[in-house]
């Protein structure tokens, strides 16, 4: 009954109540859209956050690569011939369903039963003797294709057995090829043939594995009488030094930003990274080798580039270092700073290696113009080319004369010599540095040590030359070549001769000498003694 006066009704209380309950649910329904947005923000957020975390910790990760990057090989055991050799992967056999013999028919699962003696009274023992005589046939054929089946069987597991000992003994010969191949080229490195000491210093250095990013790209010659390894190496890029420090994750615009590196910082990187890498190739060279083979190594690094001015390929020398074995043990290169190791080292090294400036090697990397040609002593009087010992002096001094000449010597004139030795010449324009420079020949058999190369000196100063040549038949000490480059002294071996001659005046001769192919420590190459002239 509906309520009377002023009072609301019961349908009207209802509806109240519905709109009240609708209310709520609008509000709960916003309430949870809102915390949904919330919380997909917070997660986005974290993601983001997380994202650039994860950034900057490969970034670390990565300095951290480069940084540990000579630390990281000292305790490592060093490369031997050992490390190249393998052992046989032999198969194993499985000859399967092969080895599994089959059963044999047995007599017992065909014979028919006897038949009783009701059976026999009434004619059973004829139809006994039939089925008897039917079991044995089928017994007799199934035994025949057994034999056959297991006469198969045997045929292929020993034909898969013989396979089997085929592959072992290939496998086994193939080790055994591949070891005793690394004897020979080992019983060669330890006489210090120049082929096999270049192979295996070009193995060890292949071995060694570097972050991702770095050049394989190297050449290795060996000197036998310096007993020195030279090594030319592809320097690492620039770029390889991340230019960005951190990432940071920016809520308010929801942006994930580079850090620049400090561009300071990166020519530090840059110029330690270069450092390590010379630092670590001395290292795991001396480390891999002898004394009796390897008394020094001498490293030039490069990089390859563009010059930004010409757009052309470059690609500058950005450090040398000539490192005696003697003061490179003495280090302690677990606590060294590359750069400053170097410099104890008398290292070369670019001031500016971020901006590729150069520095002029020890050695300019050209293995065809140091290699001495083995067994040339044995062969020189067979062979038709020019020997230069057979020279006279005066042709041996008009060969040098025509020699820089056609390298762009100029005003030629004869200098008497006060050595004994071929008569020194001098030219108005130095073909190496620039100014007046002083030519000397030695036609010599034997080592051109120290004192040689220290009276160039003199006679430079005696006539005013700003530097000096020094042309030998012959080869010179380490000690000789280590004067020479504080001096302003460039030095022409034999086969550095016979290569210029070759290249310039189009006649190819023979020095005449060969180097022995080792020299003990007590030899020439440490005194400076030098070898017989030729007059």
């Amino acid at each position: 009954m509906a309520q009377q006066g002023g009072g609301r009704s019961e349908w009207e209380r209802r509806q109240a109540a519905a709109r009240r309950a609708a209310d709520r649910d609008t509000r709960e329904q916003a309430r949870l859209a809102k915390q949904r947005e919330k919380e997909a923000r917070e997660l986005h957020i974290a993601a983001q956050q997380r994202t650039a975390d994860e950034k900057t910790a490969a970034l670390a990760a990565r300095i951290a690569e480069l940084d540990e990057l000579l630390l990281g090989v000292l305790g490592r055991a060093p490369f031997s011939m050992h490390h190249m050799e393998i052992t046989a992967s032999l198969p194993v056999f499985r000859p399967g369903a092969l080895a599994v013999a089959g059963v044999a028919p047995i007599w017992e699962d065909y014979a028919p039963d006897e038949p009783g003696l009701v059976s026999r009274l009434t004619g059973g023992s004829g139809r006994y003797q039939q089925e008897l005589a039917a079991a044995r046939t089928r017994w007799e054929g199934d035994t025949a294709e057994y034999e056959r089946a297991e006469t198969a069987r045997l045929q292929a597991l020993v034909a898969a057995r013989a396979e089997h000992d085929r592959c072992v003994a290939l496998a086994e010969a193939q080790a055994a090829a591949h070891n005793g191949e690394l004897a020979v080229r080992w019983n060669a490195f330890t006489v210090g043939e120049s082929e096999a000491v270049e192979w295996y210093v070009d193995q060890l250095l292949g071995a060694s594995r570097y972050p991702d990013g770095f050049p394989s790209r190297r050449q290795i010659a060996y000197r036998p009488e310096n007993r020195d390894v030279v090594i030319e190496i592809e320097l690492p890029s620039q770029d390889l030094v991340p230019v960005v420090r951190e990432y940071r994750y920016v809520k308010t615009r929801d942006e994930i930003n580079p850090v620049p590196r400090p561009a300071t910082e990166i020519r530090q990187r840059y110029a330690q990274l270069v450092a390590r890498v010379a630092l670590r190739i001395l290292y795991e060279v001396f480390s891999a080798t002898s004394a009796e083979v390897v008394e020094a190594v001498v490293f030039n690094g490069r990089v390859s580039s563009i010059d930004r001015a010409t757009g052309k390929d470059i690609r500058p020398h950005l450090l040398s270092v000539e490192a005696e074995r003697d003061g490179f043990d003495d280090l302690e290169l677990a606590r060294v700073d590359p750069a400053a190791c170097l410099t104890r080292l008398n290292a070369l090294v670019s001031p500016n290696p971020f901006d590729l400036e150069e520095v002029t090697p020890f050695i300019e990397f050209d293995l065809k113009r140091f290699r001495f040609v083995d067994g040339l002593d044995e062969l020189a009087d067979l062979d038709s080319r020019p020997n230069l010992l057979k020279l006279s002096p005066t042709e041996f001094e008009h060969l040098v004369k025509d020699l820089f000449a056609a390298m762009g010597a100029e005003a030629w004139q004869t200098v008497p010599s006060k050595d004994g030795g071929v008569d020194a010449v001098a030219t108005q324009k130095n073909l190496f540095f620039g100014g007046v420079c002083l030519i000397q020949a030695k036609r010599w058999t034997g080592l051109v040590g120290l004192d040689a190369v220290h009276a160039l000196t003199g006679v430079m100063t005696d006539h005013n030359a700003t530097t000096g040549v020094l042309v030998t038949t012959s080869w010179f000490s380490r000690t000789s070549e280590q004067f020479a480059q504080r001096n302003r002294i460039t030095l022409i071996n034999g086969a550095e001769l016979k290569h210029l001659i070759k290249e310039h005046l189009g006649r190819d001769v023979i020095p005449g000498t060969n180097p022995p192919r080792r020299l003990r420590a007590s030899d020439n190459t440490q005194t400076g003694k030098p070898g017989p002239a030729v007059r």
